[in-house]
Order: structure tokens, then sequence, then C-alpha cells
């Protein structure tokens, strides 16, 4: 085994032994809200939101962007677990901003292998072959956080699937800081009739 999976074995360990009545949480989240947010390992939605375990269903993706799979995920916390809020944060210095579709496509062209940036931009090895079939994906790359925020609060608003009572309120969150930082254009458009 990895390094890795031993560090996370061990750290499940501890995990289950102070794990308490945790087994006992009701599905549905106790404080009704979800997040849809970015996948960024800098980013711990606990801490800046102040969850714990069973308080609210937590979306993560590359961006926190208003996928189609994201919003299936939305409309079931709504629909069959209750949520009545719905949080969409970005997030300052996003990986999403560093790229776009078609580099993206480029790069998987040339290798399946990690690629690299530097000053000048993302490289790839070409080493071991790549595939073409990203060049038919959007990766819903992000020029604009303020802009992507308002995008993705006005899909989601806009989605048949979601009940017009819902809010949906737009947030940047700053990672030198740990601010969160409201859009207010988005929260406007995610406000709930």
């Amino acid at each position: 085994m990895s390094n890795t999976v031993n560090e996370v074995i061990s750290a499940n360990a501890d995990y289950v032994a102070d794990f308490g009545d945790k087994g006992d949480l009701p599905m549905p989240p106790g404080r009704q809200f979800a997040i849809l947010t970015c996948m960024d390992a800098r980013l711990d939605p606990a801490k800046y939101a102040g969850l714990a375990e069973g308080d609210a269903h937590v979306i993560r993706n590359a961006g926190g962007r208003a996928s189609d799979d994201a919003i299936r995920s939305l409309v079931i916390s709504y629909k069959l677990l209750g949520t009545k809020e719905w949080f969409v944060i970005h997030h300052t210095d996003c990986g999403m901003e560093t790229f776009t579709t078609e580099i993206m496509g480029d790069l998987l062209s040339g290798s399946l292998k990690t690629s690299s940036v530097d000053a000048s931009g993302w490289h790839d090895s070409n080493a071991g072959g790549g595939t073409t079939d990203g060049k038919y994906i959007n990766w819903l790359t992000i020029s604009d956080q303020q802009k992507s925020v308002l995008e993705d609060v006005q899909r989601i608003r806009s989605n048949s699937m979601v009940p017009a009572g819902i809010p949906i309120y737009g947030y940047i969150y700053d990672c030198k800081t740990g601010n969160l930082n409201e859009v207010p254009e988005a929260t406007v458009a995610g406000k709930a009739v």
C-alpha cells in the first residue's frame, strides 16, 4: 500500500474511535441548506460555513460550477431531503481560471499524463498517447469569478426542476483571507419568489 492509503486508513481509525453517536444522524441535513462549491483542497466548507456532520449538503466539483450533475444533486437535496436554501460559492485564485476548454482538449490530445504549467502556460509531455474526447466537453472554465457566480445562480434559478421559493445566494471565497464575499447581482438573481 502507498503511504497515502496508510495515512487515510490510520486517520479513519482515529475518527472511528471518536465517532460517538454520529451513526444516529438523520439523512436530511439538519440546517436545511446546500452549498455548491469548488473541489479546491484549500476550501473547507465545514470551517468557512461553520458546519458539523449532518448540518448541510456540500456538492463539490471543479470550479463549483452549476453543471447538470450539480443541479441534479441540488434537486435531490431539495426534493427528497428538504433543503430550503442554496449557496453557490466560487473562490479566488481558482485553477479553472488558468485554462480554456480548447487548452484542455489540446492537452488531452497530447497525452493522458499530468500536464505542467509555468509562466508561459500549460505544457504536455506528449508521451504515451492521448485522446480527442476532451475536445467534445465543455470544461466550464472561468474567466471572471463574479460573472461565473452570476451565470451559475441564473442557470440554477432558470432550471424547470428548481422551485421559485428556494433562495440561491452567490459568494466568492477569498483564499487569502477566508472571507466569504457576496456577489450581490447573483443573490438578486437567485431571490426566492
